[in-house]
C-alpha cells in the first residue's frame, strides 16, 4: 500500500544550505552534505535538493555536487536546478539519483519533459511548478526563475499537459507561502490535485506537523515536503536540522487517514 511520505527540501546557492522567504532574502544555514549525513540517521523518506542559483545564472547543473550528495544519500534523491536537456537528465540519474526536476526548461520547452522520460523513465521525471497570486483577481500563476519571471500558464492546465507529455511526479509550490510557516495553501492543491493522477509533493508553508498532518488528511497519499521546519528550531528560528521519528510520522499517518 502507498503511504504519504514526508520530505525535507534543501535549497542550495553558491554550494551552501540557503533558506528563503517568498523566494527571497536567502539565509545561508549550513553545508548540504551536513544535512544530508544528518537526515539519513533520521531515516526521511525521501529528500530533494534544488540549485537555486543555476537556472538564473543560465549554467548547467553543478555535477561534482550532484556526486557528492548522490553518494551521501541513504534515501530517494530528487535533484532540480539548471537542467535544460535530457541529456543532463541522463547524466545526472547516472551519478546514482532518483529523480530529476524540470521548471523553467520544461516551461520553455514542454517536449523535453517527453524526451527525458523516453531517456530515464517517467517514474524520474518530476515537473516543479511555482505558482504565486496575482492581479486583482488574486489568480494563480506558474512563475519560473526564482519566481521572477511570469509563464503565464494557469497551474491546472499545465499540470494536465505534464501528465500528458509523460511526467512521473508534479511537486507544487507556493511561493507567497514560501518560509512564511503558516500552512499550505490548500486551495492551490485541490484545484491541482483534482486535475491530474500524477503523485504530487507539496510544497511552500508548512510550519508545523500539524500542516502536515492537514495535508494528508485531505489528500491521503500524497508528499508533504517542507524547508523551514526541517533545519529551523522554536520561535527564533534556531538552525537545527530535525525530521519526526519514526513513531512520530507513524502516529502523523494514522490520525490523519482516519479522521480523512
Amino acid at each position: 500500500m502507498l503511504r504519504p511520505r514526508i520530505i525535507p527540501c534543501l535549497l542550495v546557492k553558491n554550494n551552501g544550505l540557503v533558506k528563503t522567504v517568498g523566494f527571497d532574502k536567502p539565509k545561508y544555514v549550513g553545508d548540504p552534505l551536513n544535512a544530508v549525513r544528518i537526515f539519513n540517521e533520521k531515516e526521511v523518506d525521501e529528500l530533494m535538493v534544488v540549485d537555486i542559483d543555476a537556472t538564473a545564472q543560465n549554467r548547467e547543473p553543478n555535477y561534482k555536487l550532484i556526486a557528492n550528495l548522490a553518494a551521501e544519500c541513504r534515501m530517494p534523491l530528487c535533484y532540480g536546478g539548471g537542467v535544460t536537456t535530457p541529456e543532463q537528465v541522463q547524466r545526472i540519474i547516472s551519478l546514482g539519483v532518483e529523480k530529476v526536476a524540470l521548471s523553467a526548461a520544461a516551461v520553455a520547452n514542454p517536449s523535453l519533459i517527453s524526451k527525458a522520460a523516453q531517456w530515464v523513465g517517467g517514474q524520474s521525471v518530476v515537473v516543479v511548478m511555482d505558482v504565486k497570486k496575482v492581479g486583482l483577481l488574486r489568480r494563480y500563476e506558474v512563475f519560473t526563475h526564482n519566481g521572477n519571471k511570469a509563464s503565464g500558464l494557469d497551474p491546472v492546465s499545465w499540470a494536465k499537459q505534464v501528465e500528458e507529455l509523460g511526467a512521473g511526479e508534479v511537486v507544487l509550490n507556493s511561493i507567497d507561502q514560501d518560509g512564511e510557516m503558516k500552512g499550505y495553501d490548500l486551495t492551490l492543491v485541490e484545484r491541482v490535485r483534482q486535475a491530474t493522477t500524477l503523485p504530487m509533493t507539496v510544497l511552500g508553508g508548512a510550519g508545523s506537523l500539524d500542516d502536515l498532518e492537514a495535508l494528508v488528511r485531505r489528500f491521503g497519499t500524497i508528499g508533504a515536503s517542507a524547508g523551514s521546519l526541517f533545519v529551523f528550531k522554536g520561535k527564533y528560528k534556531a538552525v537545527l536540522i530535525n525530521y519526526p521519528s519514526r513513531d512520530e510520522k507513524d502516529a502523523l499517518f494514522e490520525r490523519a487517514l482516519e479522521n480523512k
